[in-house]
C-alpha cells in the first residue's frame, strides 16, 4: 500500500513525521506539492496529524495506474466550476440569497434534488435569456487543476464526461471548451427569449446521475472497477457508488463518508496523483 500526501505547502518535516507513523520504506516526489510513501502501513494518528497539517493523505493500492481506467464522470458546480451556475443566474435576478439557501439545503442532503430544482428554477421566472450569456462569460470559472487533470485523462485514452443537476446551458459550453466526450444536465424552459421557470423533461438528480453514469459505462463495455467519479454533495452518492473510485472533492461531510478517497486542499490536478 502506498500513501500519498498531497498538500498546498508540504513541508519535509511532516512528511518524515508520516512516513514514521505509516512505517514507510521511501519517500518519492511525484510533483512540488505530491508525495508518495511507499509500503505504508495505517496509524490511527494519520487522519489527525494530516488535517491540523493541512494535507490530504490517500491509502492507494500500490501499482494502482492511471491508465487501469477508461472512463472519468464529474459533476459541473463547485467541482469542475469554481461557482455555483444557478446562483449566479439568480444574482442577475436579483434572487440570489433565496436561490442559495434551497442550494445548500441540497447539498446538505435535506430536501430531494428534484425538489430543489423544481423551487430554484421557479425563482429565475422571467429572466431574459440573454442573461446566462453574461454568466457564462463573466462568472465561470474553471475549479484549479481542472484542465490539467483533464489533459492527463484524455492522453491516457481516459474518456471525460460531466453530469451535472445544472442546465444544459452550462455544460454545453463547458463540453466544448474542454473536449470533454460526454455532457448531461437539464433544460429549462424558454418562451419569448425568456426563463419560464420550468424545467423541461424529466430532472437529472442524484438517481439520474448514477443511471447515466451506468449506461455510459456500460455503452463503453467498462467495469465498475474502471471508472473514477468526482462530487461534493449528496447529489453526488449514486454516481459515485457506479464507480470504482469516487473522489470526495472539497466536499459536504456527506459525501466524503462515502468516497473512497478525499481531497479537501489541493486542485483536481490532486486526483492525477493518486495513480502511478
Amino acid at each position: 500500500m502506498n500513501l500519498i500526501i498531497q498538500g498546498n505547502d508540504v513541508q519535509n518535516n511532516d512528511l518524515r513525521a508520516i512516513a514514521k507513523l505509516a512505517e514507510a520504506s521511501r519517500i518519492d516526489r511525484i510533483t512540488g506539492e505530491a508525495f508518495r510513501l511507499l509500503d505504508a502501513q495505517p496509524h490511527p494518528d494519520i487522519t489527525e496529524y494530516c488535517e491540523e497539517a493541512s494535507l490530504d493523505h490517500a491509502f492507494v493500492p500500490s501499482g494502482k495506474k492511471l491508465t487501469d481506467f477508461g472512463l472519468i464522470a464529474m459533476d459541473m458546480d463547485s467541482t469542475l466550476l469554481a461557482i455555483e451556475s444557478i446562483d449566479e443566474i439568480a444574482d442577475m435576478h436579483n434572487v440570489k440569497p433565496q436561490v442559495s439557501a434551497i442550494t445548500q439545503s441540497t447539498m446538505r442532503g435535506e430536501i430531494s434534488f428534484a425538489e430543489s430544482l423544481t423551487r430554484r428554477t421557479a425563482l429565475l421566472e422571467g429572466l431574459p435569456q440573454e442573461a446566462l450569456q453574461k454568466v457564462y462569460d463573466e462568472r465561470v470559472r474553471l475549479n484549479r487543476g481542472a484542465e490539467k487533470m483533464l489533459q492527463r485523462m484524455q492522453s491516457a485514452g481516459i474518456k471525460t464526461m460531466v453530469i451535472s443537476g445544472g442546465y444544459t446551458f452550462f455544460t454545453d459550453r463547458v463540453k466544448d471548451r474542454l473536449n470533454l466526450d460526454y455532457a448531461f444536465a437539464n433544460t429549462f424552459e424558454v418562451q419569448d427569449g425568456k426563463l419560464t421557470g420550468r424545467v423541461l423533461g424529466n430532472i437529472i438528480g442524484a438517481s439520474g446521475k448514477g443511471e447515466i453514469l451506468k449506461r455510459i459505462r456500460d455503452e463503453l463495455g467498462l467495469s465498475k472497477e474502471q471508472v473514477i467519479a468526482v462530487g461534493d454533495g449528496a447529489n453526488d452518492l449514486k454516481m459515485l457508488e457506479e464507480s470504482g473510485v469516487g473522489i470526495a472533492f472539497h466536499a459536504k461531510p456527506i459525501l466524503r463518508e462515502k468516497a473512497t478517497f478525499s481531497l479537501n486542499h489541493v486542485g483536481l490536478d490532486g486526483i492525477v496523483n493518486l495513480f502511478e
